[in-house]
C-alpha cells in the first residue's frame, strides 16, 4: 500500500512538472485514473500493440479487448481526439504553403493514414498557395466513398479558393490510386480547368505511405 502511495505521489509530482518523461503504460494509467490503472493501461496497447492502434480503436473495442468501463474507454478515445485536434489547429494556424507533394503529406499523413474508414478531404489554397481551409468533403467505408466534381468545386469556389488539392486515404494501407481514383481525378480536373481553379494534386495516403496520382504519370493533365 505504502509502495503505491509512493508510486501515485511519483506520477503526480511528473505529471505536474511536465509528463514527457513517464512511459506510454504510466501516461495512460494516468488518463484511467492512477497507479492501480496500470493493468488495463498495459492490456491496452498489448490489445491495440501499440499507440497507434489505439488511435484505430472505437470505444468498445477499447473497453471490450482492454476489459476497461465504457467511461475509462471514452475518457482515452476523447483524448485521442484531443490529441488529433491539438496537432490540427498547430497546423492551421502555421499556414502552411503548399509547393510539393511532400508538402500534402505530411500534412494529410497525421490526420488520415491512421483511418479504417475512407475520407476525401479538400485543401483549399489562396494565391501564395498557403492553405485558407480544409474539410471533409467525403466519407465512406473500409471499401471507398462515391465523389462528383460538383461535391468538391461547390465548397472550393464557396472559400474563393485560388486552387485545390484533394486528399484522400486507403483504409487497406496501400496508397496506390485504383482505377477509379484516376478516372475521379481526370474528370475533377476538366471540371476545375472550366471554373479556372486549378486542380494542383490529388494525393492518396495510407499507413505505408503516399503517392500523387499526378507524379504517378496517370495523364490526368488538366491540372498541371
Amino acid at each position: 500500500m505504502k509502495q503505491e502511495i509512493r508510486t501515485e505521489r511519483r506520477l503526480r509530482d511528473a505529471v505536474t512538472a511536465g509528463p514527457t518523461e513517464l512511459g506510454d503504460v504510466e501516461l495512460l494509467g494516468v488518463l484511467l485514473g492512477g497507479t492501480r490503472r496500470r493493468l488495463g493501461a498495459a492490456r491496452l496497447l498489448d490489445h491495440a500493440g501499440g499507440l497507434a492502434g489505439i488511435a484505430r480503436l472505437g470505444v468498445m473495442d477499447i473497453a471490450q479487448g482492454a476489459r476497461l468501463h465504457r467511461e475509462s474507454a471514452m475518457r482515452v478515445s476523447a483524448a485521442l481526439e484531443l490529441g488529433r485536434r491539438v496537432h490540427r489547429a498547430l497546423a492551421e494556424h502555421e499556414r502552411a504553403a503548399i509547393q510539393s507533394f511532400r508538402d500534402v503529406e505530411e500534412f494529410a499523413r497525421p490526420r488520415l493514414a491512421h483511418l479504417e474508414h475512407e475520407e476525401v478531404w479538400l485543401l483549399s489554397l489562396d494565391g501564395k498557395n498557403a492553405v485558407k481551409s480544409w474539410r471533409r468533403i467525403a466519407q465512406g467505408g473500409a471499401h471507398g466513398c462515391a465523389l462528383t466534381p460538383r461535391d468538391v468545386l461547390t465548397p472550393a469556389l464557396r472559400d474563393a479558393a485560388s486552387a485545390i488539392v484533394l486528399v484522400h486515404n486507403h483504409p487497406s494501407g496501400d496508397p496506390s490510386p485504383s482505377p477509379e481514383d484516376i478516372h475521379m481525378t481526370r474528370a475533377l480536373a476538366d471540371a476545375c480547368e472550366v471554373v479556372g481553379v486549378p486542380l494542383l494534386d490529388h494525393v492518396i495516403v495510407g499507413r505505408s505511405g503516399a503517392s500523387s496520382i499526378f507524379d504517378a504519370g496517370s495523364e490526368v493533365g488538366a491540372g498541371r
